[in-house]
């Protein structure tokens, strides 16, 4: 399984997970619901020092904003030009307004706030730890297995994939557009099906042997400290000063 940003020993890895999921929703839902640019930049801002905090390594933090920026570059080449509403710039045709602007660089600033933040909030610690913290936090258990099992399944399929993919490549299989190869991928897609049903099957029959009753147990134990709590209170002081920043403005404007 893909963790990248699990294994490290930056500030955010020694507070207590539940600390960081709760200060990941409440700084989420604050950014969420900002409209004005200058707060959003602000919250980006706040972002950019979680990640600092959490040291992450600076590849597979490169790829994951490559991924995200490929969706904001489209709502720049197609917010700008469809929103009505006074010309920014114009070039024969084409019309660049400012509410689209406002809009894309809006949309732009809070999605990369959030994304920010739960990198180096929620993606330092393992995704086991994550289910676990969730049910200290109340989170009902049938909800937290549904993640981790989820979340364990999805890689499963993927190697099932590969595995399917090579063997099709030795045997001499090249994708085209016709119909032997939508035959070719439809019956490997069905083989995926069939292979995770299999392998459910035999997990769950393993858990049943080492005594399952349905109940989440873990063998991790969470601290918080005093530490935990003053980080905690903090992302939400900050978070209510984004917020009223956003309503009132700036303080002295």
């Amino acid at each position: 399984m893909d963790e990248p940003f699990a294994h490290g020993r930056g500030l955010m890895h020694r507070i207590d997970p539940r600390a960081r999921i709760l200060a990941a929703v409440v700084f989420s839902a604050s950014v969420a619901a900002m409209e004005q640019l200058a707060a959003a930049a602000a919250a980006l801002g706040v972002a950019l020092l979680l990640v600092m905090g959490a040291a992450p390594p600076i590849r597979p933090l490169g790829r994951r904003l490559a991924s995200v920026s490929l969706f904001f570059g489209f709502l720049w080449l197609t917010i700008p030009l469809t929103m009505p509403g006074p010309t920014a710039w114009a070039w024969g045709p084409l019309h660049l307004s400012w509410p689209g602007i406002h809009l894309a660089a809006a949309v732009t600033l809070k999605g990369l706030a959030m994304i920010l933040a739960l990198i180096a909030l929620v993606a330092t610690m393992h995704v086991a730890t994550f289910g676990h913290a969730l049910c200290r936090l109340g989170v009902p258990t049938p909800v937290a297995m549904l993640l981790l099992f989820t979340y364990r399944q999805v890689f499963l399929l993927h190697q099932v994939w590969t595995r399917l993919k090579d063997a099709a490549r030795l045997r001499g299989f090249v994708p085209r557009t016709d119909a032997h190869s939508y035959r070719t991928i439809a019956t490997m897609l069905g083989l995926v099906v069939v292979r995770a049903l299999d392998h459910a099957g035999r997990a769950h029959e393993a858990m049943l042997l080492r005594g399952f009753s349905g109940t989440l147990t873990s063998v991790t134990t969470f601290r918080a400290s005093w530490q935990d709590v003053a980080f905690g209170l903090t992302i939400a002081a900050i978070s209510a000063a984004l917020t009223c920043m956003d309503i009132w403005g700036l303080p002295g404007r």
